[in-house]
This record gives C-alpha cells, sequence and structure tokens, in this order.
C-alpha cells in the first residue's frame, strides 16, 4: 500500500462544497448559539428563581447528553411529534441548541465575574439597571467570555463532525465517502485533520488577535 493523499486531493470540487457546509453550519451555529446562550444567561440572571431554575435544568440536560444523542432525538425522533426535519435545517438547529447551552454557562459566568463594587458604583451614579447592564457589566464581561468563546468555538467545529451520522454533506461525510470510493481510508483521514487543524489554528490566532484588541480598547478607556 502506498500512502498518496492526492488521490482524495484530486476530488476538490466535492471537498470545497462539503468544507463550505461545514462553514456554514459551524458560522450559524455559533452566531445562533452566542444570541441564545447571552439571552438564557441574561434570563437566569436578572429573571427571577422560577425562571432561573426552569432554564437551567434545560441548560443541565443540554450540557449532560452527548451532542451525537441529541441530534439523533431530533432527526429520528421528531417525526414521532410532527417535526419533520432535512439533514441540514436538523444539523443548524441541533449545533444552535447544543452551543447556545453552553454559551449561556459562559455568559452566566461571565455576568458573576463582574466587580460587584463596579455594579454599586454605578447604582450611586444614578444609573438604571438597563444602564448599567448596557454600559457596565457587557463590557467588562466582553473581555471576560472572549478566551472561552474561541475554545468553545473549536470544539463546535469538531462537533460539527457528528452530523455526519444523519447524512448532512458536510466535510467529513464528503471526504469519507470519497475515501471509501477511492479504497483511500488513511488518506481520507489525513486530509480531514488536516483541513480540521488549518481552521482551527486560524480561529485560535484570530481569537488572540481581538483579545489583545479588546484588551487594549478597554485600558485606553479606563
Amino acid at each position: 500500500m502506498i500512502f498518496d493523499p492526492t488521490v482524495i486531493l484530486d476530488k476538490l470540487p466535492e471537498i470545497g462544497s462539503g468544507l463550505l457546509v461545514t462553514l456554514v453550519l459551524w458560522i450559524v451555529g455559533i452566531v445562533g448559539g452566542v444570541v441564545a446562550g447571552f439571552v438564557v444567561a441574561s434570563a437566569r440572571r436578572f429573571g427571577g428563581m422560577a425562571i432561573n431554575g426552569v432554564l437551567g435544568l434545560v441548560v443541565e440536560v443540554l450540557r449532560g447528553t452527548p451532542f451525537l444523542i441529541q441530534v439523533f432525538l431530533l432527526y429520528y425522533g421528531g417525526p414521532f411529534v410532527g417535526l419533520m426535519l432535512d439533514p441540514i435545517p436538523c444539523g443548524l438547529i441541533g449545533l444552535t441548541v447544543y452551543a447556545a447551552a453552553y454559551y449561556s454557562e459562559v455568559f452566566r459566568a461571565g455576568f458573576a465575574a463582574v466587580p460587584p463594587g463596579h455594579v454599586e458604583a454605578a447604582e450611586c451614579l444614578g444609573m438604571t439597571r438597563l444602564q448599567t447592564i448596557r454600559r457596565i457589566q457587557i463590557p467588562e464581561m466582553a473581555l471576560i467570555v472572549l478566551p472561552p468563546s474561541v475554545n468553545l468555538a473549536v470544539i463546535l467545529l469538531k462537533e460539527s463532525a457528528v452530523l455526519s451520522v444523519i447524512t448532512v454533506p458536510e466535510l467529513t461525510t464528503v471526504v469519507s465517502a470519497i475515501g471509501s470510493q477511492q479504497y483511500a481510508f488513511l488518506e481520507a483521514i489525513f486530509v480531514l485533520a488536516v483541513t480540521y487543524w488549518v481552521i482551527v489554528e486560524a480561529t485560535d490566532r484570530l481569537g488572540r488577535l481581538a483579545e489583545r484588541r479588546l484588551s487594549r480598547l478597554r485600558f485606553s478607556k479606563a
């Protein structure tokens, strides 16, 4: 046997199509997860004990079960309750909900990490709760939550490969199919690993750059 990754790379148009699907799923999942996670974290912190209890239970269930199981339940169990989803919409919803559960915990920890003295100072200046959240808590929280948010984005990229089990035509599905057709299983795994690694490295570097710039902006205004 000869290790020859060119047998996989000869199918660049198909690989590019799968990569595009992966990137779209990933980016939409992150954006949706960040928005939903922030709403959930805000509701838990400022919505009272009842809301905190209900949302906390939902978050714990989502965080306590594997993403694979959640995707199976959504795709194969959905029809039992009248929810018929094609693979790509199912993947988008599943990845977004999964991301929202984790991002909500990141934002909740970020809110808790803001020094109470800063909030009390804002109240002494006569700021309303909304003004305090918008002008004090959110800006300070942004710098705190950025590193774990980038790490979570990396995790979500790798979790997107799970969507291959419901035939979403993403990168893992496409490259694995090419590897099977060409009897080049090791080459397919190698191409997948390198591609994911490149995206992860790019994401990590962008996250570090954003963290440095946000830190400079924060302290320049201090």
